[in-house]
């Protein structure tokens, strides 16, 4: 019995191996088969490909595209081609004036790199098209925007100058308008060329009020603030006024001097100062907070430039943050100025340079920062009027923002009179105090054309 039972288990286990084995069997020859009809579609398809490579590349084609595609077909090809070749020029000669002359140098020439790069004929790194209408075009940027665009969001939303002014004020010295407060007079009165040049632009019937306002602007000699209101009121002006500001803020020792020696007598240029009182550091810690809240309480549009300015230097005069003072004067200073000079270059297009507007901002800019000089050193004579000890009038010319530039010419000045008169640390009163008005007056058109 047990016998039979080994039998049938046996017989039992060899159909099912059998069964088994033909079930594999056929799922192989299926799976021979897939692989066979997998080799010849790949054959197939090699066969494609190898025939689409092998298709004869056609070399002048290339060569053709390859030329059109250039910055150098463009500039001769395009019938307005020349405007790029003029501002290719004009970016050299900036480049000549920065590094030759040494005018403003820190600026001048990423200013004139980033005119050089956004005329270049195909480059692509700046699209003037996103930030059309005084709008930036956010949903544009997904189609494709180029390296200065997004650098340019920058100066648009007003964060490099603003950064900026944390450096200035960190490198500034309130002492001497601390010591003579009547500088504040002077560096207010320097403010008038700029409201005296925006009521002559908006005469010309050429320009829009908010148009006057930054050119306007120019006549304080505050590059950060003249970048800071355009780019809020007129960024379509941006690029010229911000060649014309830090040029003439570099010719302050050739623009100035006829103008203060015209003036003023002899006389009133070999006028003695008396030495400035010392200021305590308690005053000068004091001033930028009480500053701050005044003009921001009464000016709010003036609070994102004056705050900053005031910020860096409560850093200098407090004493406690000696590292981010330094970082302020030095990092964080240069970083933001590169990025601002090449963006404000960038937006100094062919289109945008080149015609009767740009030439009539420089010609009323150059009025502008003259009005400023004058008016400095006016209020200085008249002053003297009602004064026991008189003052120089040359230090009202120091009342525009170009510190220490303008406070050095108002030294030189004086000393060709008299060799003894030593005018500096007076100066910078008046010049310091130009920084503050320069806020102020953008706030001011801010607040009423903004």
């Amino acid at each position: 019995m047990k016998n039979i039972l080994k039998i049938v288990l046996v017989l039992i286990v060899f159909l099912f191996s059998f069964g088994g084995n033909k079930v594999v069997a056929q799922d192989v020859e299926k799976s021979a088969v897939a692989a066979n009809v997998e080799v010849v579609a790949s054959e197939v398809s090699d066969d494609i490909a190898s025939e689409e490579v092998e298709e004869p590349i056609e070399l002048g084609k290339s060569i053709s595209k390859f030329a059109k595609d250039s910055g150098i077909y463009s500039l001769f090809a395009d019938k307005y081609g020349w405007k790029y070749l003029v501002m290719i020029c004009i970016a050299c000669l900036l480049f000549y004036l920065a590094i030759v002359k040494k005018f403003e140098p820190l600026l001048l020439l990423p200013i004139a790199f980033g005119m050089l790069l956004t005329n270049i004929p195909g480059a692509g790194l700046y699209t003037p098209e996103l930030f059309a209408d005084g709008h930036v075009h956010w949903q544009e940027f997904a189609n494709g925007a180029g390296l200065l665009d997004y650098l340019y969001l920058g100066v648009k939303l007003g964060i490099y100058p603003c950064l900026i002014f944390i450096g200035v004020g960190s490198m500034t010295d309130f002492g001497p308008l601390l010591a003579n407060p009547k500088s504040l007079l002077l560096g207010a009165a320097a403010q008038i060329g700029i409201f005296a040049t925006f009521l002559g632009a908006r005469a010309t019937g050429l320009f829009s009020p908010a148009e006057a306002a930054s050119i306007g602007i120019i006549g304080g000699a505050d590059g950060p603030t003249a970048i800071f209101l355009t780019s809020k009121l007129a960024p379509q002006l941006l690029g010229p006024i911000a060649v014309a500001a830090y040029s003439y803020m570099a010719l302050v020792p050739v623009i100035q001097p006829p103008i203060m020696r015209a003036l003023t007598t002899k006389k009133e240029r070999a006028i003695q100062m008396k030495q400035i009182r010392t200021v305590s550091k308690k005053e000068k810690i004091i001033f930028p907070i009480m500053v701050t809240i005044i003009v921001a309480l009464l000016l709010p549009d003036a609070t994102p430039l004056l705050g900053c300015l005031m910020l860096g230097n409560l850093m200098r005069e407090c004493g406690v943050v000696d590292r981010l003072t330094k970082t302020a004067q030095n990092e964080l200073m240069n970083i933001c100025t590169i990025f601002l000079g090449i963006t404000v270059g960038a937006t100094a297009t062919a289109d945008a340079f080149l015609n009767v507007r740009t030439l009539m901002i420089l010609g009323i800019g150059i009025l502008a920062f003259s009005l400023g000089s004058a008016s400095g050193v006016l209020l200085a004579k008249f002053m003297n009027l009602f004064l026991k000890n008189p003052i120089n009038p040359l230090i009202g010319s120091a009342g525009v923002s170009a510190v220490p530039m303008a406070a050095r010419v108002s030294q030189t000045v004086g000393q060709e009179e008299n060799p003894s008169n030593f005018l500096l640390m007076h100066a910078m009163g008046p010049n310091v105090a130009g920084v503050i008005g320069s806020a102020v007056a953008a706030g001011i058109m801010l607040n009423m054309l903004g």
